[in-house]
């Protein structure tokens, strides 16, 4: 009899890293980090595009000389475009065949991505966005205006986990896979329950499906994130990850914690 909690315990849940597609970095650190990612597993990437198409077409083949055709790449604007802009700009990366574009446009632009969507369709690139919308109503219009090919809930923006659950049994009705956003402080920990509970009690299904991981920032949690080999390792402690090292938590207290003490004094702060 299949049993999906076996499956995910041995097999672990999709992951991708942000964290080799940066805007800033060089093209010999890209190579690198894609490297060093491929070297550990990970056959899943995003990178951030937009700010210079012609930067973004070089950085886009390097991603590809590195990690090859065969493996995931995802591209991330961070609501840099309008709609035609986003439409135009996509048309010329189409050659370096992206999973999808993330956040192409202002994330309350419902009917935009719905346009972004529908002409980005024929190139078999999807739209992913939904980490800056706050409840199950914009996600409700989202599914129906068909604005996104990927739902990507971000699990403290929302109110709660009823909130996220409202949206991951609509994500089930519409047909669309969910694919957390993470990378920010605690992110990472709280969305792997949120991807593993939507596998094993609603979805059913790892098809199109995958979690975002950013290696940095686990050291302040008692029960941090466990990723390796591309995917996120479930987690056996009970909770939500989410309690974080006392030690850490009074070093960041504002104002007077040790860390914000620091940059006070340093005169990089002041108050």
């Amino acid at each position: 009899m299949y049993v999906p909690e076996q499956e995910i315990i041995a097999k672990g849940y999709p992951a991708y890293t942000t964290s080799a597609g940066w805007l800033g970095y060089t093209d010999t650190q890209l190579r690198e980090l894609c490297q060093k990612y491929l070297k550990a597993g990970w056959t899943r990437f995003k990178m951030k595009v937009g700010s210079d198409l012609n930067d973004d077409i070089r950085r886009a083949a390097i991603f590809r000389e590195e990690i090859g055709w065969d493996n995931f790449l995802a591209m991330d604007a961070n609501q840099r475009w309008d709609v035609d802009e986003a439409i135009s700009y996509m048309k010329e990366l189409t050659k370096f065949k992206p999973i999808w574009i993330e956040e192409p446009t202002s994330p309350d632009d419902v009917l935009g991505h719905a346009a972004i969507s529908k002409a980005l369709e024929p190139y078999g690139i999807g739209v992913a966005t939904g980490e800056h919308c706050q409840n199950r109503v914009i996600f409700k219009q989202f599914f129906q205006a068909k604005g996104f090919q990927f739902c990507q809930i971000d699990s403290c923006r929302m109110g709660g986990l009823n909130e996220v659950l409202a949206i991951l049994l609509m994500a089930a009705k519409f047909g669309v896979p969910v694919c957390p956003h993470g990378g920010g402080v605690g992110l990472c920990e709280y969305i792997q329950h949120i991807s593993i509970f939507d596998f094993i009690c609603v979805s059913a299904s790892l098809e199109n499906r995958v979690t975002e991981f950013a290696d940095h920032l686990h050291e302040h949690f008692i029960h941090p994130c466990l990723a390796d080999n591309g995917v996120y390792k479930v987690p056996m402690n009970p909770g939500y990850s989410a309690e974080m090292k006392k030690k850490s938590l009074d070093a960041h207290e504002f104002p007077n914690g040790s860390e914000w003490r620091k940059l006070i004094n340093e005169g990089i702060f002041k108050i």
